[in-house]
């Protein structure tokens, strides 16, 4: 009977500890057990949720500061390559060798002999920044390995013109675009020079289409434009001949035609460099030989091979002294 009554005992107890409103489950706090069936959650074993993670950014590696990591995202190798295109005509060159520290003006010195254009007749843009100054670096306008460069030509006085006919060698354009002396060409500029000055701007412009046409390799158009009164001894603000641009191209056939008409293949630019050396450099030996052999014929005094077949063929022509004809 006893043990009868302390069972009635702990059932009307159990009852009475039943939560009230309905509630699901007793708390967590008050029976000691953690809600997921952990430890107590109590004050001294209370779990915490963990951390989220910090998104690590490119590059950065695990236990590392991130603004250590920053400029390593910058980095930009010592030399890299730039392409260049020229925007009147379309054409694309590469400049290798470029530095972050390499200045505006020292790039146009690269694209004389890269693009054949003259330094004076260039304007450089990059994006949207408009004609960037000569003494600003690549580094200063953001310039990235294998950006593209715009070159624009000079666009007063006709020297797009200009130069869009020597690209395209078009020797009607040139004629009428004044390289010579009785050329009809005018243009705002020229109404105000003098007759001197007429004839050096004349002899400028002819010096010009002389040098892009040697650099593209037109033999037709170098060939008219030495017929017409365009100096092979002309020179760019660098010190460049158009043979110095032919070299650089290996251009053989304007090479010969410039060697012919006078050229000097050991006339050096503003930094030393002459044609012949440009040859050596890059290792043509072709255009090597043909300037060693025009040089060490000036310094002979002997006449080229050309000359010296011309003058045979008009001695076989030539009746001979003292002959008779016969009847």
């Amino acid at each position: 009977m006893r043990r009868a009554a302390l069972r009635s005992t702990g059932a009307r107890g159990a009852r009475a500890a039943k939560p009230q409103g309905g509630a699901l489950r007793p708390d967590p706090a008050a029976s000691g057990r953690a809600p997921w069936g952990g430890r107590g959650a109590g004050p001294a074993h209370r779990r915490r949720l963990p951390a989220p993670r910090r998104a690590r950014t490119r590059g950065q590696s695990r236990g590392r500061d991130p603004q250590a990591a920053s400029p390593e995202l910058d980095w930009v190798p010592d030399i890299f390559a730039v392409r260049v295109l020229l925007e009147e005509t379309g054409e694309r060159f590469l400049v290798t060798k470029c530095r972050g520290d390499m200045t505006v003006r020292e790039l146009k010195v690269e694209l004389e002999l890269i693009a054949g254009i003259p330094l004076d007749l260039q304007r450089l843009r990059y994006l949207d920044q408009g004609d960037l100054m000569d003494d600003t670096t690549l580094k200063f306008h953001d310039v990235v390995p294998g950006g593209i460069i715009s070159l624009c030509v000079w666009r007063y006085d006709g020297w797009i013109d200009l130069v869009l006919a020597a690209v395209e060698e078009d020797t009607s354009k040139l004629s009428c675009l004044g390289v010579t002396e009785d050329s009809p060409y005018q243009t705002a500029h020229v109404q105000h020079l003098g007759a001197q000055q007429w004839r050096r701007w004349t002899a400028q412009r002819a010096f010009v289409a002389l040098y892009v046409a040697s650099h593209r390799g037109h033999a037709d158009a170098v060939r008219f434009l030495l017929e017409h009164g365009a100096s092979c001894h002309g020179q760019t603000p660098m010190g460049r001949t158009p043979l110095h641009a032919a070299v650089a191209m290996n251009q053989l056939d304007c090479i010969n035609l410039l060697l012919q008409f006078g050229a000097s293949a050991i006339a050096k630019d503003a930094l030393g460099v002459s044609p012949k050396a440009i040859a050596r450099k890059l290792n043509y030996k072709q255009a090597k030989q043909r300037m060693a052999l025009s040089h060490w014929m000036a310094e002979s005094g002997r006449k080229s091979p050309v000359h010296v077949r011309l003058n045979k063929a008009l001695q076989r022509g030539k009746p001979r002294s003292g002959s008779k004809n016969k009847t």
